[in-house]
């Protein structure tokens, strides 16, 4: 199994995104101890260039980095979320899973569909 990162892991999710905001309200409802800091990124106040990646990267997919800086994208930002929450829950095994070679292939190729379809919201 995957060492889990090192907290607290910054989320960063498109707000102006149903799609995406429901399921970071979703996250942000489950326990997960503080380990889970939630950046909306369509947020007037939100400013890409601290990070070095610019602000279509971030709206294309979700992005994590954690406390020690590591960045994650798609699937694994959203293996990191899961391995966050408590591992007594199903969210448990699906990070472990979702780390597997042919799972996590299958994974990325399901998340870029979504993503490219959901692209266009919350262009600014």
């Amino acid at each position: 199994m995957a060492k889990t990162a090192p907290y607290p892991l910054r989320i960063f999710y498109d707000g102006s995104c149903p799609l995406c905001s429901s399921k970071m309200a979703y996250y942000r409802g489950k326990e997960h101890g503080g380990r889970l800091l939630f950046v909306d990124i369509s947020a007037a106040e939100f400013d890409p260039s601290p990070y070095g990646i610019p602000l279509s990267a971030f709206m294309y997919e979700l992005h994590a980095i954690d406390g020690a800086g590591k960045l994650y994208r798609g699937v694994d930002a959203f293996r990191i979320i899961w391995q966050a929450l408590p591992p007594s829950s199903w969210y448990g095994l699906l990070g472990f899973l979702i780390g597997l070679p042919l799972v996590h292939a299958a994974a990325a190729l399901v998340y870029r569909a979504v993503a490219r379809t959901r692209g266009h919201y919350g262009q600014r």
